[in-house]
């Protein structure tokens, strides 16, 4: 049985340098899926297939959607690939067409902060895409460098902050941790 509701619905961010900003998104969408809420997450800037997240969301369907909006490759900053600029441009047509079509419950733009930051997406029409949300909708944005807008806009802002990480000695992202 679902429940009625998140009530107004929120807009919450997750930032900062340090690890668990996507990994606290993936967090919310589970336990939404416990209670049978419909989360929709868009991956900006990621096209890797390896995710581990990938495969354990299928694993939650029909309750937790995931679509890539990115290529397997990083982005430039400051020169990003024509190709990195029109999937992100489809990533956020998905995101207003999501939040705009009452398609979920919740809606995780994860990496969304770092597409602004890296160019690829304007911060106003962002902006503009969090003003159309509807009440009982939660959106979560994710990325490093949270603009100050962006900040404003939230009701919930956490900042993730690293104190030590063991990629400093060398470690690669690891499966089922890192990536």
């Amino acid at each position: 049985m679902k429940p009625e509701g998140l009530g107004k619905g929120y807009i919450q961010v997750y930032t900062g340098n340090g690890k668990g900003k996507t990994t606290a998104a993936l967090g919310l969408a589970v336990r939404a899926a416990g209670h049978r809420l419909r989360t929709v997450i868009i991956q900006f800037m990621k096209g890797w297939t390896d995710y581990g997240e990938l495969a354990g969301v299928a694993m939650l369907a029909p309750f937790v959607e995931i679509r890539q909006a990115g290529r397997d490759v990083f982005v430039r900053r400051g020169d990003p690939d024509p190709e990195d600029l029109r999937l992100a441009r489809e990533g956020l047509r998905a995101a207003q067409e999501t939040v705009t079509g009452g398609k979920a419950d919740i809606v995780v733009l994860d990496e969304i902060v770092s597409a602004v930051d890296f160019g690829l997406l304007p911060l106003g029409e962002v902006l503009g895409l969090l003003t159309r949300k509807p009440d009982g909708m939660e959106i979560v944005l994710t990325g490093r460098g949270a603009p100050r807008e962006i900040v404003e806009a939230a009701d919930l802002v956490t900042e993730m902050r690293e104190i030590k990480h063991y990629y400093a000695k060398g470690v690669d992202a690891r499966a089922g941790v890192e990536r």
